[in-house]
């Protein structure tokens, strides 16, 4: 009699209590983000370290975007679907400042690093003679990138509280002006973390687009440059398929903090908590998707996913999925993009009387004796326009 007494009054005091059944679901909601978030991207991290050959420009950048994303899943995911689903802060003060400080950081650089990937391939695609982001200047872009999300996210660290308000301790943002503040904001958020950057994606992607299958891509049309071409196609549309996946789900997160920031009597609502648990898990699934994505698409990754999970029974991994991750000039069985690359750039600077010849005599010329050196980002110095398409090649 005196548990159900206490629970009863627990019942009345916190409004946030759910029956055992749907905290057990959204339980495993939370729980799948996590588990495929986490090892996905820790996957994808190994892969581009841990093998000279996925060290671009392009990947330096996913690097980064997969860094931001394990973190979120492994600080953040599961303290907010405990701070959701009972509504009591459980955890110190610091961390109530970390916890609404890194999300918002980490989306800034997210979204930027995808940012910078959209500008590099319009760069390379539609101005080819230009030259390329070197690695250190990548790094240092990416470093300037968590400065600004620093920057961005720091009202939130810095007018962060804890509070205990009828037996249960509150974490949330103490605005010196409760709605203007925290209005005012948001929106601001919004536009820099959301609006701008997809509004610069859409441009560069839609010009690239195009260039790529417009038919307006410059320099030949001849056989030897479609593999080459290929190859950038489907890059652009891997990175397009993130950027749509990342704008779908974090649209409803903004929409609701503006939302709520600017009429809080919605957050009185019986139904909200359910809303809110809803975009919120919607917003912390957006760190397992892009594993997913490339494993899908891009060759290099997807051998390894397959080398890292060859434990699996239905897991075969073959002589040319062992080949993609080496530091190799040529692959055998099938012709890689790299000594695409070659060919492409041979014939560029081919004289006059030389691109006369028979394709065959220039081809075994090229085989035999290449005389393009690959730069640290797939590419070949000198020659930006070549190294478009092959930094995240697939087959």
């Amino acid at each position: 009699m005196s548990s159900s007494r206490n629970s009863s009054n627990f019942t009345h005091t916190n409004r946030f209590a759910q029956p055992p059944w749907r905290v057990a679901l959204w339980a495993l909601a939370y729980a799948l983000v996590m588990l495929v978030a986490v090892t996905g991207n820790l996957v994808v991290i190994w892969i581009i370290v841990a093998h000279k050959r996925m060290r671009t420009v392009t990947n330096y950048f996913l690097l980064n975007l997969a860094v931001s994303d394990v973190c979120v899943a492994a600080l953040n995911t599961l303290v907010n679907f405990v701070y959701g689903v009972h509504g009591n802060w459980y955890f110190s003060s610091a961390f109530c400042r970390f916890h609404n400080f890194y999300p918002v950081a980490a989306v800034f650089a997210s979204i930027y690093s995808m940012s910078a990937i959209a500008l590099d391939r319009y760069m390379a695609i539609i101005h080819p003679m230009r030259p390329r982001l070197s690695a250190t200047v990548t790094k240092a872009v990416i470093a300037c990138v968590w400065i600004l999300a620093a920057f961005l996210a720091f009202p939130l660290c810095f007018y962060s509280v804890t509070e205990v308000k009828q037996h249960r301790t509150l974490c949330y943002v103490a605005w010196p002006r409760r709605n203007d503040d925290a209005f005012i904001y948001h929106v601001i958020v919004a536009v820099l973390v959301y609006l701008l950057p997809l509004a610069l994606m859409a441009v560069t992607h839609t010009r690239v687009g195009l260039v790529l299958w417009g038919g307006g891509f410059p320099g030949h049309s001849s056989e030897n440059l479609q593999d080459h071409l290929q190859a950038m196609r489907r890059v652009v549309k891997m990175m397009v398929i993130v950027v749509v996946t990342f704008a779908i789900c974090w649209l409803p997160y903004h929409v609701y903090f503006i939302a709520t920031s600017f009429n809080w009597k919605l957050t009185k609502f019986q139904s909200i908590q359910q809303v809110y648990l809803s975009i919120l898990w919607l917003s912390m699934s957006s760190s397992m998707y892009n594993p997913i994505i490339y494993c899908c698409l891009n060759s290099r990754f997807r051998a390894g996913f397959k080398r890292v999970f060859r434990w699996c029974p239905f897991i075969y991994v073959s002589d040319s999925d062992e080949m993609e991750l080496q530091t190799t000039r040529f692959q055998p069985n099938r012709q890689s993009s790299l000594y695409t690359v070659s060919r492409v750039e041979s014939d560029t600077n081919a004289n006059p009387a030389r691109r006369k010849s028979s394709s065959t005599s220039h081809r075994s010329t090229s085989q035999s004796r290449p005389s393009a050196r690959l730069s640290l980002n797939g590419g070949l110095h000198g020659h930006p326009t070549n190294a478009a398409g092959n930094e995240l090649s697939s087959e």
